[in-house]
């Protein structure tokens, strides 16, 4: 079983870690503080993978080590709102410095980073007081946008998904959480 899982999460990872010249370039933002990105932030829309189905009331913490890596933590429930819930750990780096909003993820196996099963975490829009993001990567397989409420005006959810159809990736896949 462990073999599989291991299969599983090496191909579920490189596939949002390789690049694609079927897409424009992705624009990230300018400059992310990652103090200030730190904390709680809720899950209002998604596209769906296998490692989140059947969640709900999805959200992520961020902490910043003394290291300089990013500890994270997701949280959902399976099924519904009274489901069992479901926590992953993982870890997080700068892979561009120069601006901080390209990172990469990994939810290590048995607490062993591992880079070349990390995925891509690409900043690309952040509102500036830091109350809601969108994040995605290269090949616009993963898209998730974030709020520091569980609740995000929909003119600013409007916005994004907009956003998000002009950088080509699949809205009409997107999945909306309820709190």
């Amino acid at each position: 079983m462990k073999i599989i899982s291991l299969l599983l999460g090496v191909m579920g990872v490189s596939a949002c870690s390789s690049g694609s010249a079927n897409f424009a370039k992705l624009e990230t933002v300018q400059n992310v503080d990652l103090n200030k990105y730190a904390g709680d932030w809720y899950e209002i829309a998604r596209i769906d993978h296998w490692f989140q189905k059947g969640c709900v009331n999805s959200m992520a913490t961020y902490s910043v080590r003394d290291d300089g890596e990013i500890d994270v933590i997701n949280k959902c429930k399976v099924g519904s709102a009274d489901g069992k819930i479901k926590e992953a750990n993982g870890r997080a780096w700068i892979a561009d410095q120069t601006s901080n909003s390209k990172l990469k993820v990994q939810f290590p196996l048995s607490g062993i980073k591992l880079p070349f099963l990390a995925g891509d975490y690409w900043i690309i829009e952040l509102d500036e007081d830091y109350q809601f993001v969108m994040v995605g990567e290269e090949k616009r397989e993963y898209l998730w946008i974030l709020s520091r409420g569980k609740i995000l005006p929909d003119e600013t959810l409007k916005a994004l998904v907009a956003k998000a159809k002009k950088a080509d990736f699949p809205v009409d896949k997107l999945v909306y959480q309820g709190f």
